[in-house]
């Protein structure tokens, strides 16, 4: 039988974090912010930041244990939970000011039954209760007395939970790593037809991604909605870092016939977010798909001349060296940086025969159509996953 515990019954400890006054820095102890902790629970580490080591030393607060919950607590992702166990890289890190720390160490329950319970869809709905604010609020300590954990008093019932939950996770995490496997191959073979960018061992001839492009076109201002109209709207969050497609949020817009001709976008077009924080902008990917779609105006459309494979110039700048090129690029401009379609035409590229090109998009179409069949299966291993999840928190799993 399960019983319904608030969160501040099992709480030993809620810590929110700092920074030093001078700022992090590029060395020294990380400092982990809401953009380390991802939508699925785990961790990212690009873009870390740092504290220094003396200002770490005289933390009283803060500090990352192993067996923590760590919590979002403003800010757009606020409410994304990760928890910190034996695969964590640090020894030592600590918080910055927009994560929770929670610490459970209560013979009632296990500190990883909790996190699951708050990663969970009914978990991390109770915790948003105490979302405050517009897009930039956030939560307090108060979310200790909303979230209600249903819990068997037995700690062998939690531990079965946990470990099927674990075990679950980890076939998500196999296809993840299948799927970024073939990202890499993508770059590999692109390394091995064309050499490195940036040193173009192959002395292929050198000129601009303007000799490449037969035009480029901003897209539409036009206000998109999410009820309905003619076309599905790309804005920058459907691109990938990686240079992949999300349409798990699409909006639409009707367009005239004289707008179809400049915004819509087709099959053989590449899309470069023009538009985004730093970090992002530049992402870039090619419209593979038989269906046109409209484009908004942070992104510009890139339609290749004779010379040029889309999906060639895309890999350039997926690269590791075009993604440092477009970070040199990127003008901040009022917390957002910019590249505009003049600046994207003037970076340098090396141009090998369009043939070879055209070879490797052929290998690149292949890679994508086995990197479908993973993401669906990692579609059904989510779903599977939640549900199992629901299932547990209802107690209908095992038997108590």
């Amino acid at each position: 039988m399960m019983n319904y515990i608030k969160l501040s019954e099992l709480t030993v400890s809620l810590e929110s974090g700092s920074r030093p006054k001078g700022g992090v820095s590029s060395d020294g102890i990380p400092s982990i912010g809401g953009e380390h902790i991802k939508s699925d629970g785990t961790f990212k580490f690009d873009n870390m930041k740092y504290v220094p080591e003396d200002f770490f030393n005289n933390l009283k607060k803060g500090v990352i244990d192993r067996g923590d919950i760590l919590i979002v607590k403003d800010g757009a992702t606020t409410g994304k939970v990760a928890f910190v166990d034996n695969t964590f890289p640090y020894k030592n890190a600590a918080i910055n000011e927009h994560v929770f720390k929670l610490k459970i160490n209560n013979e009632m329950v296990l500190p990883k039954y909790v996190f699951y319970y708050l990663y969970s869809r009914d978990g991390n709905r109770q915790l948003m209760k105490d979302f405050r604010g517009a897009t930039v609020g956030g939560i307090t300590k108060n979310f200790l007395n909303l979230v209600q954990i249903p819990i068997s008093r037995k700690l062998e019932f939690q531990n079965k939970i946990v470990t099927l939950l674990d075990k679950a996770q980890e076939l998500i995490d196999k296809r993840k790593a299948q799927i970024e496997a073939l990202d890499q191959l993508t770059q590999s073979v692109f390394l091995e037809m064309f050499g490195d960018p940036a040193t173009n061992p192959k002395k292929w001839s050198m000129g601009f991604i303007k000799d490449l492009a037969l035009k480029t076109q901003y897209g539409t201002s036009k206000k998109a909605n999410q009820g309905g109209g003619k076309y599905p709207i790309l804005r920058m969050n459907n691109i990938t870092y990686e240079g992949h497609w999300d349409f798990t949020d699409l909006k639409y817009v009707d367009l005239d016939d004289k707008e179809t001709e400049k915004y819509l976008v087709h099959k053989g077009e590449l899309l470069f977010n023009r538009t985004n924080s730093k970090e992002l902008v530049g992402k870039t990917a090619v419209y593979r798909f038989e269906e046109p779609m409209a484009f908004a105006g942070y992104l510009v459309k890139l339609v290749p001349n004779e010379k040029a494979n889309a999906e060639f110039i895309s890999v350039y700048l997926n690269s590791k060296y075009g993604k440092s090129i477009l970070h040199s690029m990127a003008k901040n401009i009022v917390g957002m940086a910019n590249i505009n379609a003049e600046e994207l035409k003037s970076i340098k590229i090396y141009i090998p025969p369009k043939q070879l090109q055209d070879q490797f998009a052929g290998i690149v179409q292949k890679i994508e159509s086995q990197r479908e069949l993973f993401k669906k299966g990692l579609v059904e291993l989510e779903k599977n996953f939640n549900s199992l999840m629901q299932r547990a928190f209802k107690g209908e799993l095992f038997n108590d």
